[in-house]
């Protein structure tokens, strides 16, 4: 793919740097220019007194009022770090700088004034105007001396007053309690009022959410996904930035060392296109994955080297610029590359993508820091082939070098609440697997899509996979169980399933109960592309997709697939349904549950590598799974390493009860 580079206007975008930055071009003057772009690109859609920001697409829930607030809160964010990077000064024959310091002021003084016609709606318990207000917050923080410090003493009076509708204010039990946290901190540090009850109570819940390895889940329950990256290790460098003396140091010690723990495996989740993992609600935050990388760096929180830390950073923005973000107008959209609302949540409205702000908190570090002076050094998926064990949240991560693609198996997120509430599945978050190269079909009537998922078939409806109990996560493999949901609920169903991986290989074996025989399908990864439907073949035992760059997606059944109406390889296609193109395609294999209970073995690859399945009968037999006389199942990969699964890790939960004890577990 041929590289372009964001420009701010009329001018000549920088040169890529190939000796300061080898693998991405990138420097410095790249991310300044980038900000600079989407800075100016937004003007246009500024109301008069320039407290809102009014962008086409589509309203968010709580409405056009709001949303012209979140343009605003947002792109502060970036215009604070792009003016706290430049110490509030210009370059000679440049305004840039300048000119943000009076476009935001003026804008607060017009949206904190209840009088004016452009004023914000009041913060109120669990409003939208709540998250708006923490990136307020952290602006006028990050831009003291040249906003805050100069503002009549009437603005600030306004601004604190609205900020100051979070004291005694209820957030949602979530990321939202940091909101609450950087903005009365914020208060306290200008001497406005506000309640540290109430701060600390925020900080303190995050113990509630830790567990373990760098990992919260968002809230109660078992939500793992970027908001662990870009809120709930992010608020508190922030926090603690903010609250100077007054932060306990034993706190911002031990942030720091989550902080530094997360930093350690979030490496792993960047192709070496610089794609971040595409998994989780609000990805249309596209790059944001990026933040926690510099805010490591701010914290003095991080084990990488400034030289990948800017690596891994600039390839995910290079990454999106290269596929059309910002649009030709400019804009973030509400999508991944191109518009698509299946990755938004009824809550984005048209400047939620803003949120990517938070990407340039590097700029935050002066010129001369290493980050901006080291040389690029090589990502974790450039050097080598990886596997990576993520208890906390119950996945398991392997990547690739030829290729650079980034894999992840799930087994542990689901994004239910606690037992016994109940809470709409997700294809971001109930799929088997995801990866920096693909994105999970999302059909718009909210059915599952086949892609990386096992479905027992009722009529032409595929059930769902239930709320997800995590067994084991080691190196090689990780094993869940769930309960089949469908329309009409069949008492009995279990599904225990063990992945095992090597290279761009994975192994999966279902272990599937069912009281009545019926049909049984299993999905491989969907590819898609916005020109040419992906190609597919299909054999007995095998099925294959393929796009036009060579991406190649297969399955081969393995053990247990053949029964009375024998099993076949099939292509499911679709259009309208990926955010990675509009043509799509899936492998699948179907076969006949006979009842009872069996255990289906399937062969499942990702790969860029056309030699790896030229041959896929041959690649049948060189692979393969076998029950030993005490049960285990012994586990063949193509190029012939072996693993082993005890049988008691494919034990199904006894008695079934969807919320009862987990089955005892062998030995790790």
């Amino acid at each position: 793919m041929t590289a372009t580079y964001p420009s701010a206007g009329p001018g000549s975008p920088p040169a890529p740097d190939h000796g300061l930055s080898p693998v991405t071009g990138y420097t410095r003057a790249h991310w300044e220019t980038a900000a600079d772009t989407l800075l100016a690109a937004l003007r246009p859609y500024a109301t008069a007194h320039l407290a809102q920001y009014h962008l086409p697409g589509r309203t968010g829930h709580s409405g056009r009022w709001s949303d012209g607030v979140e343009g605003y809160a947002r792109s502060f964010l970036l215009a604070a770090f792009r003016i706290a990077g430049a110490r509030g000064t210009d370059r000679p024959g440049d305004t840039t700088v300048q000119d943000l310091v009076e476009r935001y002021s003026t804008g607060l003084a017009a949206g904190t004034d209840p009088a004016h016609p452009e004023h914000w709606p009041p913060i109120t318990d669990r409003s939208q105007p709540m998250v708006e207000a923490a990136s307020v917050a952290i602006g006028l923080h990050e831009t003291r001396p040249w906003i805050w410090d100069r503002l009549p003493d009437r603005v600030r009076q306004n601004a604190a007053a609205w900020l100051g509708g979070f004291v005694g204010a209820t957030a949602n039990d979530s990321n939202w309690r940091l909101f609450q946290v950087v903005t009365e901190e914020f208060l306290a540090s200008v001497g406005a009022p506000h309640r540290r009850t109430e701060i600390d109570a925020g900080l303190a819940r995050l113990d509630d959410w830790y567990r373990g390895e760098g990992w919260y889940t968002d809230g109660d329950g078992k939500k793992f996904d970027y908001y662990n990256a870009w809120a709930l290790h992010l608020y508190p460098v922030l926090w603690a930035r903010i609250a100077g003396p007054r932060a306990d140091p034993a706190l911002v010690a031990t942030h720091r060392s989550r902080l530094r723990r997360f930093l350690d495996t979030h490496q792993y989740f960047f192709g070496s296109d610089g794609a971040p993992l595409h998994q989780g609600r609000s990805l249309t935050y596209r790059y944001g994955a990026a933040a926690p990388l510099w805010a490591g760096v701010l914290a003095d929180a991080t084990p990488l080297p400034p030289g990948r830390t800017r690596r891994l950073a600039s390839g995910a923005l290079r990454h999106f610029t290269d596929r059309g973000v910002p649009d030709a107008n400019g804009l973030l959209t509400l999508g991944w590359y191109r518009p698509f609302l299946p990755v938004t949540q009824p809550y984005s409205g048209p400047a939620s993508p803003y949120w990517a702000s938070k990407a340039f908190l590097g700029l935050l570090l002066p010129a001369g820091h290493p980050v901006w002076t080291a040389r690029e050094e090589p990502g974790p998926v450039d050097t080598a082939d990886r596997q990576v064990a993520l208890p906390g949240p119950g996945w398991l991560l392997h990547s690739t070098a030829a290729d650079g693609v980034v894999r992840l198996v799930n087994h542990g997120s689901d994004r239910f609440p606690p037992a016994p509430a109940a809470a709409e599945d997700s294809p971001h978050y109930h799929r088997l697997a995801y990866s920096s190269a693909t994105a999970p079909e999302t059909p718009p009537d909210g059915t599952q899509g086949p892609d990386n998922h096992i479905a027992l078939l009722d009529g032409s409806r595929p059930s769902r996979r239930g709320r997800i109990h995590p067994l084991f996560t080691a190196a090689h493999g990780a094993v869940s169980w769930h309960t089949p949901v469908a329309e009409a609920g069949t008492p009995g169903r279990r599904i225990v399933t063990a992945s095992v991986v090597r290279g761009p290989w994975e192994i999966r074996l279902h272990r599937v109960r069912t009281p009545v025989g019926g049909p049984v399908r299993e999905g491989g990864w969907a590819l898609a592309d916005d020109d040419t439907p992906p190609a597919g073949r299909t054999g007995g035992d095998w099925s294959l997709v393929t796009r036009r760059d060579g991406l190649t997606s297969a399955l081969i059944a393995l053990s247990g697939w053949t029964g009375p109406s024998g099993h076949r390889g099939d292509v499911v296609r679709a259009e309208g349904h990926n955010a990675y193109g509009h043509h799509s395609a899936t492998p699948v294999l179907l076969a006949h549950h006979p009842g009872g209970e069996r255990l289906l073995a399937t062969l499942v690859i990702l790969t860029a590598d056309p030699e790896l399945c030229t041959d896929l009968p041959s690649l049948r037999g060189e692979a393969g799974v076998r029950t030993g006389d005490d049960g285990a199942v012994e586990i063949r990969f193509p190029d012939g390493a072996t693993e082993r699964v005890p049988d008691d890790r494919l034990a199904a939960p006894s008695p079934p009860t969807e919320d009862g004890p987990p089955p005892p577990l062998g030995r790790p």
